[in-house]
C-alpha cells in the first residue's frame, strides 16, 4: 500500500532452478504482451532499469542481459558479445585466457516469447535458457554503469553497502547525513553514512565511514560504528564499538561491548554489557550473555 504496487507470489513446491519459476509464474506474466523484468534478489546496483528497457526495445531482441565489468573474469561465466550492437555470441565459463571482462548482472527484461524456451521444471536460466537464446542471435546485453556487487553473503553485503554509500555520495549527496549536521547535535560522522531521521545518536558518539542506522534506531554515547548496517528498532549502548557487521532488527546491545568481523545478529537479539563477539552468526531471539572469541553460529 505504501508503494502502490500490487505484489503477487508465485510459490514453488520443490526445486525449479532460475528459470523454471517463471514458467510456474506463465499465467501472470502473460496476462499481457509487454516485456517483464529478472532480478536477482541478492545484487547490488544503481538498477537502471528505465535505461535497460529502452536499450531492449531498440534491440529487437527476444531478451537483455545486464553486464557488469570485473577485475577477475577467471572466476566467472564471462559474456562475449559485440560491442557495437551488444548482441551475445556466447558464454564462457572462468576461461583461462582472456575473452572479455564483462558477467552477468543477474538482471534482465525479458519477452514474453522467452516462456515458451522454459519448461515447467527444474531449469537454469544461465546455463540452458540464455545459450539457446545466443545461438539464435536472440541475446543481448547492456553494460551497467556504476557499481554492483553480489550481497549474498554477510561479508559481500557490508562490501556492497560500501559501493552504495560511495554511489549516493556522487548522485544523491543529500541523502547523507553530513558532519556539519551531527556536529550540531553533538556526534561525529565520519566519510558517509546514512541515518534514518527517527534514530536517535547520543552526543559524544562516532559513526562511519560507511555504516546505515535504520528507522527508530538508538545509538548511545560514546558509541563507535564502522563499516556496519543496523537495521530498525535496535538499541546500542554507551560505548560500544562496531566494526564490519550487520545488526538485525530490534536488538539490544548492552554498553561497552565489542562486535567485530563480520558478525551478524537475527531479529530480537539481546546482548549483555561488555560483551566480546568474534565473528559469530547469531540466530533471532536469542540472549547473548558471554563473550565469543571464535567465530561460530549461536543457535
Amino acid at each position: 500500500k505504501e508503494l502502490g504496487v500490487t505484489f503477487i507470489f508465485s510459490h514453488e513446491k520443490e526445486p525449479l532452478g532460475t528459470a523454471g519459476p517463471l514458467a510456474l509464474a506463465r499465467e501472470e506474466l502473460m496476462k499481457d504482451d509487454k516485456p517483464f523484468f529478472v532480478l536477482n534478489s541478492d545484487v547490488t546496483c544503481c538498477f537502471p532499469l528505465k535505461e535497460l528497457l529502452a536499450f531492449h526495445k531498440a534491440s529487437g531482441g527476444e531478451g537483455t542481459i545486464l553486464a557488469t565489468k570485473v577485475e577477475d573474469p577467471s572466476k566467472y561465466g564471462v559474456i562475449v558479445y559485440d560491442a557495437k550492437d551488444g548482441k551475445i555470441q556466447r558464454f564462457v565459463e572462468k576461461p583461462k585466457t582472456f575473452v572479455g571482462d564483462k558477467i552477468n548482472a543477474g538482471i534482465y527484461v525479458l519477452n514474453k516469447s522467452v516462456l515458451d524456451r522454459i519448461p515447467l521444471a527444474k531449469t537454469s536460466i544461465e546455463t540452458q535458457v540464455f545459450p539457446a537464446m545466443a545461438k539464435d542471435e536472440k541475446l543481448f546485453t547492456m553494460e551497467l554503469p556504476g557499481f554492483w556487487m553480489d550481497i549474498g553473503q554477510p561479508h559481500d553485503y557490508i562490501s556492497g553497502l560500501s559501493k552504495k554509500l560511495d554511489s549516493l555520495a556522487t548522485t544523491s549527496p543529500a541523502t547523507l547525513f553530513s558532519a556539519e549536521a551531527a556536529s550540531r547535535q553533538g556526534f561525529v560522522v565520519v566519510g558517509n553514512v546514512l541515518i534514518d531521521p527517527t534514530a536517535k545518536i547520543a552526543p559524544g558518539a562516532v559513526l562511519g565511514p560507511d555504516v546505515t542506522i535504520g528507522a527508530h534506531v538508538t545509538v548511545g554515547s560514546s558509541a563507535r560504528l564502522i563499516n556496519t548496517a543496523v537495521f530498525d528498532g535496535t538499541t546500542i549502548g554507551q560505548g560500544t564499538y562496531i566494526h564490519t557487521s550487520i545488526i538485525g532488527w530490534k536488538c539490544s546491545i548492552g554498553a561497552w561491548c565489542r562486535i567485530v568481523n563480520n558478525t551478524v545478529f537475527g531479529e530480537d537479539v539481546s546482548v549483555k554489557n561488555e560483551v566480546y563477539c568474534n565473528g559469530i552468526k547469531v540466530l533471532p531471539n536469542k540472549g547473548i550473555n558471554q563473550s565469543y572469541d571464535k567465530p561460530e553460529v549461536v543457535m
